[in-house]
């Protein structure tokens, strides 16, 4: 019922309530003709008094206010900051609700508007719920006390008639609290989703690399992260993450993170833990390890569904460079095998480099592996399955033989084939390093 703020908000056409009080005392003395003549008498009692309040609605006003400021610290900031505007609102207020026990017709339509505004006002101020809901009940009493005490002062043999408008007047306040409830909480689910969509249009372009220099401090405050704290993004895509509507990969516990989902992908900006006690005030996060293994470690501990891939890229420092983070864990998602894993970018530079110049890495696969294409498929990947399992065992033909079955010497010729082929020599180290980067290139770009 008191409406003490001034708001900026325009309020929609509200719904109309129920019956307002004399509307339901009317009805329900035509539904019981035996009690017409008291339920009339009752309503003069109510008609009389309320009149009255309204010939001192500024009394009124003054001690709606006062009260407020004594029983509901909420307010109190508030009517200390803009005393002379907030009297206006609460007058206004209690003028349509006391002119609403009087003239319904006239007054109903503006006092649910008014209730309507006072609860999108209120969540846009951050004003607690209950708060708001003891204002309008301490309201509805002071009204209701008004009109005992004008009764009592000028006829108190009429005291007897005003209890039978009394259930009615406080049903009024109950609907006008219920009123102002939807209002509030519509209101709030109204900011919660403009909050969401200003954090994700912030963080995606963040990621893009669009965000203005001028606007970062703004972004680091809304996002509730420091301006220079170090990052590093990780980039998710695979069947499971395609149409998901939520994250499906899962971070170590305490690990703070910016999310951001797209229809076929999923990026995490995660705040590496060594930069939080500098920037913010708040204890390390927990879940993540400190200095040179705290990547590992974040990739250790990440909850992959099977099939998915992953890529994780390099450190970053600050907000602005969030950018450059996305496309590294892209870089290190496109180096991540087909059927899912987790790709730390930092231990697969080699691969790396490849997936960052498809062109580059498809002519360097031709130039090294083309002359085994003129092999039977099956004699061809044979060769290059020895070759992968001879590199991966730090060139140890023993534990090649073991890992694919067969005796060293096996293992051997099948190499001194391959370099026959390709003219290439394993014993090179350059030639090594070429030979690598083809296999990378060959198993990473399906060529």
């Amino acid at each position: 019922m008191p409406h003490v703020i001034r708001t900026r908000v325009r309020a929609p056409h509200a719904s109309p309530v129920t019956s307002p009080v004399t509307s339901s005392v009317m009805s329900s003395a035509a539904s019981r003709p035996a009690r017409s003549l008291v339920d009339a008498e009752a309503v003069a009692v109510l008609h009389r008094a309320a009149q009255a309040l309204m010939d001192d609605l500024a009394g009124l006003t003054h001690r709606l206010v006062a009260a407020l400021r004594e029983k509901e610290p909420a307010y109190r900031a508030a009517i200390e900051a803009d005393p002379a505007g907030i009297w206006q609102e609460a007058n206004r207020s209690l003028r349509l609700s006391v002119g609403s026990l009087i003239r319904p017709r006239e007054s109903r339509e503006a006092a649910c508007r008014m209730s309507w505004r006072i609860g999108e006002c209120r969540a846009e101020q951050g004003l607690p719920l209950d708060a708001l809901l003891h204002a309008f009940r301490l309201g509805g009493a002071m009204v209701w006390q008004g009109l005992v005490d004008e009764t009592t002062r000028r006829r108190p043999e009429d005291i007897r008639l005003l209890v039978h408008v009394a259930a009615d007047v406080w049903s009024f306040v109950d609907e006008h609290c219920g009123l102002v409830a939807d209002a509030y909480r519509a209101t709030e689910r109204r900011l919660a989703w403009r909050r969401e969509n200003q954090q994700r249009l912030t963080v995606a372009a963040l990621l893009d690399g669009t965000a203005r220099i001028a606007d970062i401090p703004d972004a680091a405050t809304m996002l509730e992260v420091p301006e220079e704290g170090r990052y590093v993004v990780v980039a998710a895509s695979g069947a499971a993450v395609t149409g998901a509507t939520g994250p499906v990969v899962g971070l170590p516990p305490g690990t703070r993170a910016l999310r951001h989902l797209s229809s076929d992908s999923e990026q995490a900006v995660v705040l590496l833990a060594d930069s939080a006690p500098e920037t913010v005030n708040e204890p390390p996060y927990e879940g993540t390890c400190r200095a040179d293994g705290e990547l590992t470690a974040l990739a250790a501990e990440l909850t992959v569904p099977p099939g998915v891939r992953v890529g994780i890229g390099s450190a970053v420092t600050g907000l602005a460079a969030l950018g450059e983070a996305r496309r590294l864990a892209e870089t290190a998602l496109r180096a991540c095998p087909r059927d899912g894993g987790v790709v730390l970018l930092d231990e697969h530079l080699p691969a790396a480099l490849v997936v960052s110049s498809s062109r580059l890495g498809a002519a360097l696969a031709e130039r090294v592996l083309g002359p085994l294409d003129r092999l039977d498929p099956a004699d061809r990947d044979l060769l290059v399955d020895t070759l992968r399992t001879w590199l991966e065992a730090d060139g140890s033909a023993q534990r090649a033989g073991t890992r694919l079955y067969c005796h060293r010497n096996t293992v051997l010729n099948r190499l001194r084939r391959f370099e026959q082929l390709t003219g290439r020599s394993l014993a090179r180290p350059s030639d090594v390093v070429e030979i690598s980067l083809a296999l990378a290139a060959r198993r990473l770009l399906d060529i």
